[in-house]
């Protein structure tokens, strides 16, 4: 079992669970988030975007959704062992048997490679199971009418996220471009839509955690 320390929260989880990775604490970071805000997590893994959320702001309804019962067992643990009250649903997030436009802000570390794209990274990193289009889909039926859906991605993909996104009615609002260091290219995109938002995009540049 490894551990890691996220601000006043633990999150632990044992060998076959995706890691912690700088992916998710700069999404974390990133996403709009206020207190008694109703969230949820698709593809929630091990719960680290839920305690990265909660320690920014209270009164948090917790929600993940994970397809792969060890994950979702230890995203209910990590919230248990930090006494966060929250819902791990453990299922396909394409299916999952939520009402419909009942989060505040959706968020969601995906798939970064299309099936077949030769790209390497494991079925946790491939869309096997959930593609980009089948997400955003998701994302678009949970959310509110201005609600927001925060993700990262790879950008090479850039196009495919905003077409996406706005495909589902979910206007692409900020975009931020990560690098390792200054004067590398982007090696990460975070991206925040608006549920039924009007058209306008801010650009926001930055170091990768």
């Amino acid at each position: 079992m490894k551990t890691e320390q996220l601000g006043p929260y633990t999150l632990s989880w044992p060998d076959g669970v995706f890691p912690l990775g700088g992916d998710s604490l700069s999404l974390g970071a990133f996403a709009t988030v206020k207190p008694q805000w109703r969230v949820c997590d698709l593809g929630t893994g091990s719960g680290t975007l839920l305690l990265l959320l909660a320690r920014r702001a209270n009164e948090l309804s917790l929600t993940g959704v994970e397809l792969h019962p060890l994950s979702a067992q230890t995203a209910r643990e990590n919230l248990m062992q930090n006494e966060l009250a929250g819902t791990i649903v453990e299922g396909d997030l394409r299916t999952a048997p939520l009402p419909a436009g009942s989060f505040d802000l959706i968020i969601s570390n995906p798939p970064y490679f299309p099936t077949g794209a030769g790209k390497s990274g494991g079925s946790a990193r491939s869309e096997e199971c959930c593609t980009l289009d089948e997400l955003c889909s998701a994302a678009a039926r949970l959310v509110k009418n201005g609600g927001r859906f925060a993700l990262c991605h790879r950008p090479e993909r850039l196009t495919d996220v905003l077409c996406t996104l706005r495909k589902y009615h979910l206007e692409p609002k900020r975009l931020k471009l990560l690098s390792h260091s200054p004067g590398d290219p982007p090696s990460l995109i975070l991206v925040e839509a608006l549920r039924q938002g009007k058209p306008g995009l801010s650009i926001e540049i930055g170091c990768t955690v």
